[in-house]
């Protein structure tokens, strides 16, 4: 997959670990210079030296992105630190599985602020830089945006915001010079995912229903589809939601 950064500067949140730190590796890989944001300075220093290591220049942000000023302030960060911004990849996500019954007020609130609200305040303090430079937004949403999953009803309404999120902006800025897309990975091995505690009582036959039958979505892949649609490359992809999930959403 073609995917040249050259003279290229993004912002990529969750950045610390997982599908973020691959993410900043792939297009810094591709030439790029990258503005790491996460809430975890440790796991963002790590990434910053694997970048280093492999040729490429990068920049740490610590933020909280459940505040919407934070938000702002790491766009307004990352914009003085590089000179300007090429794509934003809004990668930070948060999951928690709990029956729907008991699910807390403050589970339900931190996941719709991390993935959903997030992505909104940083897009809005970020499209005016992007139109400038004819850049590009990348959201991760999920298969559970398209297929009901059971135990994350948090996550996925705040993954099916996410992905008509990124059509509406698609729409509204139809005729600027701008690209708006989004990927959907189903699952992944990332430590997101190996920190989930499940609650007791669950039905797992529930479960793995959207488990997917070839397993886990590879995350350098996704990292590389990411990379792609915040390209020049990816010119024909505007308002595009790619679910990358091994065929879970298939039937």
């Amino acid at each position: 997959m073609r995917c040249s950064h050259e003279g290229k500067a993004s912002i990529v949140t969750g950045a610390a670990g997982g599908l973020g730190r691959e993410v900043g590796l792939a297009i810094a890989r591709a030439g790029g210079e990258v503005f790491l944001v996460d809430r975890n300075p440790e796991g963002l220093a790590q990434t910053q030296a694997l970048i280093g290591e492999a040729g490429g220049r990068a920049h740490v942000h610590v933020a909280d992105l459940s505040d919407p000023d934070a938000c702002r302030r790491a766009v307004e960060a990352g914009r003085a630190a590089m000179g300007g911004i090429d794509s934003l990849c809004n990668v930070a996500g948060v999951i928690f599985f709990a029956h729907a019954t008991e699910m807390s007020a403050e589970q339900w609130h931190k996941t719709l602020a991390i993935n959903l609200s997030a992505p909104f305040f940083l897009c809005q303090a970020a499209i005016p830089h992007l139109i400038e430079r004819k850049g590009a937004i990348v959201n991760v949403a999920s298969s559970a945006a398209f297929v009901g999953q059971a135990y994350v009803a948090a996550y996925a309404a705040s993954k099916a915001g996410l992905a008509h999120l990124t059509r509406s902006l698609a729409m509204e800025y139809v005729r600027a010079p701008i690209r708006i897309n989004a990927v959907a990975p189903g699952g992944m091995a990332t430590p997101m995912g190996a920190t989930v505690s499940m609650p007791e009582g669950i039905d797992m036959t529930l479960v793995e229903r959207f488990s997917g039958m070839r397993g886990f979505v590879e995350v350098p892949d996704v990292a590389d589809m990411i990379c792609y649609l915040a390209s020049d490359a990816a010119q024909g992809f505007h308002g595009a939601v790619i679910n990358m999930d091994a065929g879970i959403t298939a039937g």
